[in-house]
């Protein structure tokens, strides 16, 4: 039953693929719930593919449209929002800019867009009055873009660290958990759906990248240029690290983190070892999980599924339903400052923080002692070491586990103690959380 005498909100859809399709079974299966909630139908009029002979798992209601041709979301004067679920950062910009020029609000899951291209976006938004939303860009179905949107408006940011991509968490789930090596883990994850057949943006940290820099806009009312945030992947993690990390009670996770540090903020994604008492460290599969800090709220953990049809069609019918209901200019950044000031940025080689670092050395006599003494000229104290291996092959490894120091300082450590004739490469050095 239809609501009396109340225009439905009429959608416009780019792309129908699995969170499109997990959209429009979303908007069926629920279509009375989400009713009572805004008060009026929503519509799905028109819908933009690539193809349109293509075979579709989605059940389109007869009257909605399929068409090739973008301009068809933009002019039609009874759309109210553009849904872009396609990707890319070519005709996806080019959609979204029209959309927001003709006066449509726009709801997106393109976090590689937003953070390339998000402050032109949002200036345009801001202008025209109107919604630009991006809950799903971030973290699947978990609302974090709210969270700190509005929940958490009134707290300064202390930090803000978590696991952001379910593929790379999966990946290391089953190198822990199997002892498998990174190619065999990645095959698992490609099979199961979980990587993409070229996987580099998760392996390499991008799509982490990405969601972070929206997340350090969020929490900090700054842009971060993603073209400076360091970024480091998985694909060089070993079994071998993983269990020496286990001896140490860690557990590795692909981290993305920021935090404020003396005015400047220092963030990043990288492989860091966790330890097994912090809840980060039991987040299995291809969940993910964001931790942030409120300078009033105090620590809390938003833990769930990051990915996936329904998941992030879930955060996609968050966004339209609050832009059906809204009465008012939307929120987008968080801030009223227009733009939003450039982020003052800690150096990633000043950042301090505990380390743990494995050399591949010969097995004599004096090589723990000449290790010890460059790490001690560069003021890089030792909490914990371990040697062991095969000595057969000559070579063994040894793992230092270090109290708090500056990135360069073991970087200069790595340095002097690579030019040492018994070191044998590659060197492994991971931060410590």
């Amino acid at each position: 039953m239809k609501s009396a005498g109340v225009f439905p909100l009429r959608l416009g859809l780019a792309g129908l693929g699995t969170v499109g399709a997990g959209l429009v079974r979303l908007l069926d299966q629920n279509a009375d719930w989400i009713r009572r909630r805004v008060g009026r139908d929503i519509v799905l009029k028109t819908v933009l593919v690539r193809d349109l002979a293509k075979p579709r798992d989605a059940r389109l209601d007869p009257d909605t449209v399929l068409t090739t041709r973008p301009a068809d979301l933009v002019v039609d004067p009874d759309i109210d929002i553009v849904v872009e679920l396609m990707g890319g950062t070519g005709a996806a910009f080019d959609l979204i800019h029209s959309a927001l020029a003709a006066g449509k609000h726009v709801v997106t899951a393109n976090k590689a867009l937003l953070a390339e291209r998000g402050p032109e976006l949002f200036a345009l938004a801001r202008a025209k009055g109107l919604g630009l939303s991006y809950e799903a860009s971030v973290a699947g179905a978990i609302p974090i873009v709210q969270a700190l949107k509005e929940s958490l408006a009134a707290n300064r940011i202390v930090s803000l660290l978590g696991i952001l991509n379910g593929t790379a968490n999966y990946i290391l789930t089953k190198m822990t958990g199997k002892g498998l090596d990174f190619r065999e883990a990645l095959h698992k994850a490609q099979a199961k759906g979980y990587a993409e057949a070229d996987p580099t943006l998760d392996i390499e940290g991008l799509d982490a990248a990405h969601k972070l820099v929206l997340l350090i806009r969020l929490a900090y009312g700054e842009n971060y240029p993603l073209a400076r945030l360091p970024v480091e992947g998985i694909t060089s993690v070993t079994p071998l690290d993983i269990r020496f990390a286990a001896e140490f009670g860690y557990t590795i996770k692909l981290i993305g983190q920021v935090k404020r540090v003396d005015g400047r903020l220092e963030a990043g994604v990288f492989p860091m070892l966790v330890h097994g008492d912090y809840l980060l460290a039991s987040v299995q599969g291809a969940f993910n999980a964001i931790r942030v800090e409120g300078d009033a709220s105090g620590p809390m953990l938003f833990h769930g599924k990051g990915a996936g049809g329904l998941p992030t069609a879930s955060a996609v019918m968050a966004d339209v339903m609050a832009l059906g209901r809204a009465g008012h200019c939307p929120n987008n950044t968080g801030f009223l400052e227009d733009p939003l000031p450039e982020a003052d940025i800690l150096d990633s080689d000043e950042a301090v923080c505990r380390h743990f670092i494995r050399f591949n050395v010969e097995d004599r006599a004096g090589v723990m002692a000449a290790i010890s003494r460059v790490m001690g000229e560069e003021g890089v104290s030792i909490f914990q070491a371990v040697q062991k291996g095969d000595p057969e092959t000559g070579f063994v490894p040894i793992v230092f586990l270090t109290h708090a120091a500056p990135v360069r300082a073991v970087r200069r450590v790595i340095e002097a103690v690579g030019r040492m004739s018994f070191l044998r490469p590659p060197t492994v050095h991971y931060r410590v959380l």
